[in-house]
Parts: structure tokens; C-alpha cells; sequence
């Protein structure tokens, strides 16, 4: 068993049910994070989603690392990420048996997305049906205008470098 913590300085936290601090996260994607709201998996806790307070979700990939999480080259992979709203997600599930996630905002809206691709199925409330077949149809909701970036494999999370650039006048420029 594990458990997993969100926090706002945009890093996930996994612990031993003993309380050790397992492994931390920390989005590379090229989606601003920012501080995360909320967590969810699925039920075999091989996929992690998170949402931010600026509307993002988070796709991460658990399943070699749950298979043997001493072995250092089982990494956590981050896999997808897209903005699911303008503002704040403050809830989200996966229904596995329909491949969807639903996402809930602080703006009041609750959508649907393809889990594996992060494409937009339509909003709860909309005059049309939901049609979860057809992933071929890129539509966004009318205040998102990122589509879903996949991440890819040999990525890898850059550390902050300080880089100083100083001022020099070039008078033949």
C-alpha cells in the first residue's frame, strides 16, 4: 500500500503505509503546474492524475515502479498532460470501465476526457449526448485552448540552473 500527497509547491509524495517517504514528483511537462488541488488513481493504483490550481491535469504511470519500488530504474513516468479548465480543478475521478475522467472546476463546470489521451468529451449539462467512441474529433471546451501534450518517454525533469547574464554594452552591434 501506498499513500500519495499532492502539495503546492507542485511535488507528489509517496509514502510506505509506515510513514517513509518513497519518492518525490515533480511535472516536467511544458504545462505550468503550479500548486496541486487534488489526486486520484486508478483502482490497481497503476495510474496517477492530478489536478492544479491553474486548470492542468497530470497523467503519471506507476506500474513498474509499484512492481518493485527498490529497483531505481522503475521510474514513475509522467505521460500526459492537458488544461481541463480556466480555473482551479477541485475534483477529478477515472471510470475505468468507460476509459473517461471526470473533472470538476471551481468555475462550476464538471467535464468528461478520454483518460489515455486527455481528449475532450463535452461538459455535464450540454443539450448534446456524450459520444465516448469517437476520440478522432478534437474539440475543446470554449475557455481552454491547450490541446492535451503527450510526453514523452526520454524526457527528462531539467533541474533549475542559475544563470547569470550580465549586462555588457557591444558598441559595434
Amino acid at each position: 500500500p501506498l499513500l500519495a500527497s499532492a502539495h503546492e509547491s507542485s511535488c507528489i509524495r509517496l509514502w510506505s503505509i509506515q510513514g517513509n517517504l518513497m519518492k518525490e514528483l515533480l511535472p516536467f511537462s511544458g504545462c505550468p503546474s503550479g500548486p496541486l488541488t487534488v489526486l486520484c488513481t486508478d483502482i490497481f493504483t497503476k495510474i496517477l492524475l492530478t489536478g492544479s490550481k491553474e486548470g492542468y491535469i497530470f497523467r503519471w504511470n506507476m506500474a513498474s515502479f509499484l512492481e518493485d519500488s527498490q529497483n531505481k530504474k522503475n521510474e514513475i513516468k509522467e505521460e500526459l498532460c492537458w488544461r481541463a479548465h480556466a480555473a482551479e480543478v477541485v475534483d477529478l475521478l477515472i471510470e475505468e470501465e468507460k476509459n473517461v475522467v471526470v473533472t470538476a472546476s471551481i468555475d462550476g463546470s464538471v467535464r468528461l476526457w478520454h483518460a489515455r489521451t486527455g481528449y475532450y468529451f463535452g461538459y455535464f449539462g450540454q443539450a448534446r449526448k456524450f459520444e465516448l467512441t469517437d476520440t478522432s474529433r478534437l474539440i475543446l471546451p470554449s475557455d481552454v485552448n491547450d490541446f492535451s501534450a503527450i510526453i514523452k518517454e526520454e524526457s527528462k525533469h531539467m533541474e533549475k540552473k542559475k544563470v547569470i547574464y550580465p549586462l555588457m554594452l557591444d558598441r559595434d552591434k
